[in-house]
């Protein structure tokens, strides 16, 4: 059974492409030496340049006081300005030529210190290139959407290399709380978990109905969740929006009604607490509905003061997308204004609603230096929150998010764990070796989830045959990994689905409604929970991201 991951990463092609843009044109990515600056430490900038894009000088403005840096050909008009020195070629025959390596120093900052600066570039008598051009997510994101609507790839780059982008990092001693690092979160898909106080489910045929699922339902199901042993809940978006799935938000400021509205949220967060469970929210900063009234005036009003939150274009669709969805329209977090508002959203249900933090839909849409202004206004107002990001893309970006939030999903390891166990196509003893390799990558202080399936994949179950014997090997060594580990609702008792992401189902295909009472593997259930025991007493969460791991040990007796 061929696997199927979304993003921009699915097919051999698009990674393909991926490199190619990568290693096009100007290129800095965010790449910072030491990766997580702290306060009076100096900060390499690191830039690439393309074969074919021969560069006499490269520069960068930057500024400290959060205004945006200006300046022409090593000419600063707001803020200062650093020379980069080329500190080697390095050949690449993909691309047949030499990719030339920069590097320039800004100096040490006190704590609290937000650096904003852009990288400029170019040769002689021709004009400034401003990294990071070409555009690699909106190239790639756009070669995605030519996938997953059928059509053929456009190889052509994009972005503006006159306009760039500007890049930010912020001096700080932040990090991942205790909690976190000990949690066991389950993923609850809330319209498809329980309808709660006494109500049927509306219907469980049409994977593309509504099924009724409702907060008041995951309040009456704590119990469950607690004698599980998951100390953390992770809950679907719960804003208002006219899907399912709700990644299409209408109003970030309140509840959707159908999920029970802002009472029920208050009372499944202080239920929680009291159990010792933590509440984290999907929140997506990436794009709105178009039916949010933001983008509805923006959209119909070319002089609205909103217009310039959002990315219009030229294009079929007239402006940017969530890979080319027309009701997702992406947001330009460019904007200081729209930056500032989506900010203060994240301040505002730490601050009201007593949330522990967010699981951030498509980080890598905003890109790691939005990232660092969000999650440093999320501390302040709750220190030990808790921002991890779902960013499906290479090792090497993922790490550029380290400084920058708490945490990422870990996509590159459930890869490999479904290559290793769910259709047995990766040799155990090169997954041993790549795990090695793989924990050790990470600094300590950035938390890697694990997973084996979500709402966005088949579940493991059905890659897996249905072979619970396979599952119960995976999720054995998934609870011995240092990473905090995530359970996908019904996981733990044996659900599967009928059909897989590839039918007319789509991505609705593994979102089926949760099994109760009878429906339910009771000793698969029981298994989990012991899983959950042995790691909090096992602990291998303080033994350090690089302790290896023994297959044979990890997997125990369920491999005989």
């Amino acid at each position: 059974m061929e696997d199927f991951i979304f993003g921009t990463l699915a097919t051999d092609e698009l990674k393909l492409l991926y490199h190619r843009a990568s290693r096009a044109g100007l290129q800095h990515a965010a790449r910072l030496d030491p990766t997580d600056p702290v306060p009076d430490q100096p900060v390499s900038i690191l830039v690439t340049t393309a074969p074919d894009f021969p560069a006499e000088m490269v520069v960068c403005y930057y500024t400290l006081d959060g205004s945006e840096p200006t300046g022409s050909k090593g000419r600063p008009s707001n803020g200062s300005v650093v020379q980069l020195r080329r500190t080697e070629a390095v050949w690449d025959t993909f691309l047949w030529g030499y990719l030339g390596h920069w590097r320039g120093q800004l100096p040490p900052q006190p704590e609290a210190t937000l650096v904003r600066y852009r990288i400029g570039a170019w040769q002689n008598g021709g004009p400034e290139t401003f990294a990071d051009w070409p555009d690699i997510k909106a190239t790639t994101d756009r070669a995605a959407e030519a996938f997953f609507h059928g059509r053929p790839l456009n190889n052509d780059w994009v972005g503006d290399p006159q306009t760039g982008s500007t890049f930010t990092y912020a001096v700080d001693r932040l990090g991942p709380p205790q909690w976190a690092r000990e949690a066991v979160f389950y993923q609850i898909f809330v319209d498809r978990f329980f309808p709660g106080r006494g109500r049927e489910w509306l219907q469980t045929s049409d994977l593309h109905g509504f099924f009724g699922g409702t907060l008041w339902g995951v309040l009456e199901k704590l119990d469950y969740i607690s004698a599980l042993g998951a100390t953390a809940i992770w809950l679907s978006p719960i804003f208002p929006s006219p899907t399912t799935h709700g990644y299409d938000t209408t109003d970030y400021l309140a509840v959707e009604p159908r999920l029970g509205g802002e009472d029920s949220l208050r009372e499944l967060v202080a239920a929680a607490h009291g159990r010792g469970i933590l509440i984290i929210l999907d929140l997506v900063c990436n794009h709105v509905s178009n039916r949010h009234p933001l983008f509805s005036e923006a959209f119909s009003d070319p002089h609205s003061r909103y217009r310039d939150w959002f990315s219009f274009d030229n294009s079929e669709l007239g402006y940017r997308s969530f890979f080319g969805v027309r009701t997702m329209p992406q947001l330009n977090l460019a904007n200081p204004e729209a930056r500032a508002w989506m900010t203060d959203i994240g301040r505002y249900w730490l601050r009201e609603f007593d949330v522990d933090g967010y699981r951030l839909d498509h980080a890598n849409g905003p890109g790691p230096s939005y990232w660092s202004e969000f999650w440093a206004a999320c501390k302040a107002v709750k220190p030990d929150c808790f921002c991890f990001g779902e960013i499906v893309e290479p090792v090497d970006v993922v790490r550029r998010y380290t400084g920058r939030m708490d945490g990422c999903l870990d996509f590159v390891l459930a890869d490999a764990l479904r290559r290793a166990f769910g259709d047995r196509q990766l040799p155990l003893s090169s997954f041993d070796q790549f795990l090695q390799q793989h924990l050790s990558h990470f600094d300590p202080g950035f938390l890697t989830l694990t997973f084996i399936d979500n709402h966005d994949m088949d579940r493991f179950l059905y890659l897996a045959g249905g072979d619970k014997r396979i599952l119960r090997e995976v999720a054995t060594l998934q609870m011995q990994l240092p990473g905090p580990p995530i359970i996908y609702y019904g996981t733990e008792v044996g659900m599967s689905q009928t059909v897989g992401k590839a039918s007319r189902a789509g991505l609705e295909a593994s979102r089926a409604a949760m099994l109760w009472d009878g429906q339910q593997d009771r000793e698969l259930f029981t298994y989990y929970r012991g899983l959950i025991h042995a790691r909090l007493e096992a602990k291998p969460w303080a033994v350090g991201s690089s302790a290896p791991i023994e297959m044979s040990a990890a997997l125990g007796p369920s491999t005989a």
